[in-house]
């Protein structure tokens, strides 16, 4: 059974078929696992947290973290068990702000803050991911892909004129 992660979105899954899938480009995905009660989930969080110019509809880090953690926990798992892998984090777009790496910075700190240990973690560099998750065990394998968006360039300052006013 294949479950595709969306942003925003999470899943928990107890069964060892199971396979949970996302892309990522400066989101972050944790996938947190127990491996004594045989489940895990994976969580795809676009910002780490809420800004006056952000979306009402996104789901930010910590929110997206509690509901990963809460889910699997209603279903068997117990904290000081869950162990994590981390990954995504990409500076997609050069000349942009680097939400990528505030998304790793949050995700990073949120886990120790927790008590969950980051067991291995890909995060940065500038290509996307695909991300594969079973559940049941904590294995992860990610596919790169190289980005072909330019850089962004910031507009040329406006020009400044000069008039020189004759009195007549």
């Amino acid at each position: 059974m294949i479950l595709n992660v969306a942003q925003g979105t999470h899943a928990v899954s107890t069964d060892p078929e199971a396979v949970i899938t996302t892309v990522l480009g400066s989101c972050v995905a944790a996938c947190l696992f127990d491996a004594g009660a045989g489940l895990g989930g994976m969580n795809h969080f676009l910002l780490p947290e809420s800004t006056a110019h952000s979306s009402r509809n996104v789901i930010y880090g910590a929110q997206a973290m509690e509901l990963l953690i809460n889910d699997m926990m209603k279903k068997g798992a117990h904290k000081e068990r869950m162990r994590a892998k981390l990954f995504g984090g990409a500076r997609m777009v050069d000349g942009l702000s680097d939400i990528g790496a505030a998304n790793a910075a949050f995700a990073l700190q949120f886990l120790e803050d927790e008590g969950i240990p980051c067991i291995a973690a890909s995060l940065g560099g500038k290509n996307a991911r695909r991300l594969r998750f079973w559940p049941t065990t904590g294995r992860a394998t990610q596919k790169c892909f190289a980005t072909t968006a330019p850089a962004v360039a910031r507009p040329a300052p406006a020009p400044v004129y000069t008039f020189q006013f004759t009195q007549f």
